[in-house]
């Protein structure tokens, strides 16, 4: 081990605190029992001081969220020169903002939805697109603020020009992709498995699906044609490259299997900070490839650096 003292983070103050708070605790828990000095952050606006006191060898990021996962906590991280876990500034920053991670995508020939970004207040009572289509905030994660208007719906979500909406004001609104709810995670430079998942009680796979014990089923190694398992570990991993992500990423997919075997599949986002949660799929497919929680711990604190 090249580290000794780790630092784990996590909490902080985005809509994902709950989420962030249980994957690093189990995080801690795993890197202690494998032989580092853990110092658990509930990461705060002092984070700077904090961290220049504790003079940590490295930092376990395990933020959600805005702050944690769009280039902030990392340029925190540079500024310290303190190496840290997942992908650097431009890569978290590209990979938070869901317009300009899909531009880079298709750039490279990745399949994505067709979408347009729009003031929330600009969807009165005019759907933007033909319905079915999907509306998502530009920069959050966890599913948070997503919803699904489908075919029946005569007009868009009227909570989007409510005061209370928490989300922002820039919001993406995407054609709807029936089917099959696909993900594959990425380790370096390699693509592990293909996961389906199943939400339980739930139309699609949001907040509750992922982190509430029982919300979702997770069926891995997926339970699909070997040509469609194959291109979806490619492409995990083009995306992965093209936005210069580094570590651990996790991309999601749309698989539209209804009217033929190789059917449609198309990207929909990757995630630089995936959840490590008892019930995430990163750990599942760390597993499923040979790794241990704990082994994969070790990996991504060993990879640490800064300048990534």
């Amino acid at each position: 081990m090249k580290y000794k003292h780790v630092a784990v983070l996590m909490g902080g103050f985005s809509s994902e605190r709950p989420v962030s708070l249980s994957s690093g605790n189990a995080c801690a828990d795993a890197l202690e029992e494998v032989g580092y000095r853990v110092t658990r952050v509930d990461v705060g606006r002092d984070v700077a001081s904090v961290l220049d006191e504790l003079k940590p060898d490295v930092a376990f990021n395990a933020l959600h969220g805005p702050y944690g996962e769009d280039g902030t906590i990392q340029g925190i991280l540079e500024y310290l020169e303190i190496p840290y876990t997942h992908s650097g500034v431009a890569a978290s920053a590209l990979a938070m903002d869901k317009q300009h991670a899909k531009r880079i995508a298709a750039s490279v020939g990745i399949p994505v939805a067709d979408e347009r970004v729009m003031h929330r207040l600009e969807i009165e009572l005019v759907h933007p697109m033909d319905p079915p289509y999907v509306v998502k905030p530009v920069s959050e994660g966890s599913s948070f603020g997503v919803l699904i208007v489908h075919e029946d719906h005569p007009h868009p979500p009227q909570s989007l020009g409510s005061d209370e909406w928490p989300y922002g004001d820039r919001v993406m609104v995407e054609r709807f992709v029936h089917g099959r709810e696909l993900t594959c995670a990425v380790m370096g430079d390699q693509a592990l498995g293909v996961t389906e998942i199943f939400p339980i009680g739930h139309s699609f796979y949001d907040y509750e699906s992922k982190y509430i014990k029982g919300g979702s089923k997770h069926e891995f190694p997926a339970r699909i044609l070997p040509n469609i398992y194959q291109r979806i570990q490619k492409l995990s991993l083009m995306a992965h490259q093209a936005l210069g992500c580094r570590g651990v990423s996790r991309s999601d997919f749309r698989y539209d299997d209804r009217f033929s075997e190789d059917g449609e599949l198309v990207w929909l986002e990757v995630n630089t900070q995936p959840g490590m949660t008892p019930t995430s799929l990163v750990p599942e497919l760390a597993e499923l490839a040979g790794y241990s929680f704990g082994e994969l711990l070790t990996w991504m604190v060993e990879d640490a650096s800064c300048m990534r």
